[in-house]
């Protein structure tokens, strides 16, 4: 508390900007990041933290490239494609690619890279990204064949956002942990220097692939850092030790950019945020949760169109479906809708056999505490007491996959992969995300995903999405606005798919 009081007494002071000569690391050509959630493996494939994807996009390339402004499927390690059926997928690989440690890209090493990230013995983060794929194979010198398990419209979005190709040879050679220590990709910026949980130092790769999208580098370095909360990043900002912060507090704004040295920006983003609601009763016997009527209540409870208008703002939108709006499959008008309506939480909790309310655990690794702060408050005025339990990110994921979240406060970005598939199978298909655990909803989200079918698919989803909402399942809260803040002597550019891409960033 002394320290964001500390934060809104220099912004509104400006002490920072008059006491301290402007010292972003420019005359170095290196930009320093600051990151609030700590990497626990920046190997993509094993850690599902937004933060370690924005990292493994700086670092490694993918068979294809999704344009961020369009969306568009342009080649990138892949010169082409061509899907010769519903289930196989085939692709020429580019020559004259390197990786980082100076050997030469092949066929071998994305038909290892894509077998290992299907293989379940692999234990990737998120198993889900992967399942539809079967296996890789050679069937060229430069060419690969995936064959899939099933229909995968979104395949290409799959391999755009979150299969980095990894050096079969080198991997093999110094194994899973090796890698995670010392990792080697084909990107526009090679990993230098990676302390687990403290420090990452990207260098500009001089022998990056020329014509890719992403385009070489203008600065030299990044270093990223990564700091236990958004205040501590904040102090480091005014500070000038750090020149990138993102998702600031939205109070922060307009002060950020009276500061003559520095300037802040908003974009709306993929990301939503969510309350995970036990209904399967995972956290323990009793749990009041698994009753319709308590879930109902909660969701009622919950003045999310407020939330996002005050809170979050921006442009934020309250949602009533699991998903963003422009996923395919994402049907807003099959979700059955509750309004907030604070009588009604506490009549159906009556109902439910809760008059005089009840205790709940609430965990959370939601930086901005204002917002749990917020729903703690909706929830006790109707008798829901709530406690929180502040977690860092990679604490609560853990503590949820253990099954010992009741009410979970979190977001989920799919990845930006413009389909449902990137999250209804996260959190209703059964895994370690599933507090809901209901065979007939996970039936529905499989026969969506099974078919190349577009209308069979959007029926299927459809089907799914009313019967997530009108159970009470899981409640979507809005949709995330990322406020970034950054040095002005810096050009960078935000995209809606919430991946910030530091190779296409500039000095002025």
């Amino acid at each position: 508390m002394r320290l964001r009081r500390m934060i809104a007494a220099l912004l509104t002071a400006g002490m920072l900007a008059t006491t301290v000569p402007a010292q972003a690391e420019k005359a170095t050509d290196t930009l320093r990041i600051l990151f609030v959630d700590a990497v626990p493996n920046v190997d993509m494939y094993f850690n599902s933290q937004r933060t370690g994807l924005i990292l493994a996009h700086q670092a490694w390339d993918m068979l294809v490239h999704r344009d961020p402004a369009t969306f568009e499927i342009k080649p990138a390690l892949a010169t082409d494609w061509k899907f010769v059926d519903a289930s196989t997928l085939d692709l020429t690989i580019r020559q004259g690619v390197k990786f980082h440690d100076g050997s030469t890209l092949s066929a071998d090493d994305v038909v290892y890279t894509i077998n290992m990230a299907a293989d379940p013995a692999s234990k990737v983060a998120t198993p889900s990204n992967y399942a539809w794929i079967d296996k890789a194979e050679k069937t060229g010198d430069w060419t690969v064949r995936i064959k899939m398990k099933k229909p995968t419209p979104a395949a290409l979005e799959y391999l755009a956002m979150v299969t980095p190709i990894h050096p079969k040879a080198y991997r093999e050679k110094v194994g899973p942990d090796g890698f995670a220590k010392a990792p080697v990709g084909a990107g526009p910026y090679r990993i230098v220097k990676n302390e687990v949980g403290k420090e990452v130092v990207f260098e500009r790769f001089d022998d990056y692939w020329k014509g890719s999208p992403k385009g070489t580098p203008a600065i030299k370095r990044l270093h990223v850092r990564f700091v236990p909360d958004n205040a501590t990043a904040m102090v480091e900002l005014l500070a000038q030790r750090a020149d990138w912060i993102w998702n600031i507090n939205p109070d922060q704004i307009d002060s950020v950019n009276k500061m003559p040295h520095l300037q802040s920006i908003r974009q709306e983003s993929m990301r939503i945020g969510y309350l995970s609601i036990d209904a399967a009763g995972r956290s323990g016997a009793g749990n009041p949760l698994t009753n319709v009527k308590v879930r109902q209540a909660i969701w009622h409870a919950i003045d999310r169109k407020t939330m996002a208008d005050k809170l979050v703002g921006g442009g934020s939108r309250a949602l009533d479906a699991p998903c963003f709006p422009s996923q395919f499959g994402c049907d807003a008008d099959a979700a059955v809708k509750y309004p907030y309506d604070p009588a009604k939480a506490k009549a159906l909790l009556k109902e439910a056999g809760f008059a005089d309310g009840f205790d709940i655990e609430f965990v959370t690794y939601v930086a901005t505490t204002s917002w749990s702060a917020a729903m703690q408050q909706y929830l006790a005025a109707v008798g829901i007491r709530a406690k929180i339990t502040q977690l860092q990110v990679a604490a609560a994921i853990q503590k949820a996959w253990r099954g010992e979240n009741p009410l979970y406060h979190g977001s989920w970005g799919s990845y930006s992969i413009n389909d449902v598939s990137a999250i209804l199978p996260v959190m209703f298909g059964g895994g370690n995300d599933d507090y809901t655990r209901d065979p007939e909803l996970t039936k529905l989200i499989e026969e969506g995903g099974n078919t190349a079918d577009s209308a069979v698919r959007k029926k299927a989803y459809s089907a799914a999405i009313k019967r997530a909402t009108e159970n009470a399942y899981w409640l979507p809260l809005f949709t995330y606005v990322n406020p970034y803040a950054f040095t002005k002597q810096l050009e960078f550019k935000a995209f809606p798919d919430e991946l910030p891409r530091f190779y296409y960033a500039k000095w002025k």
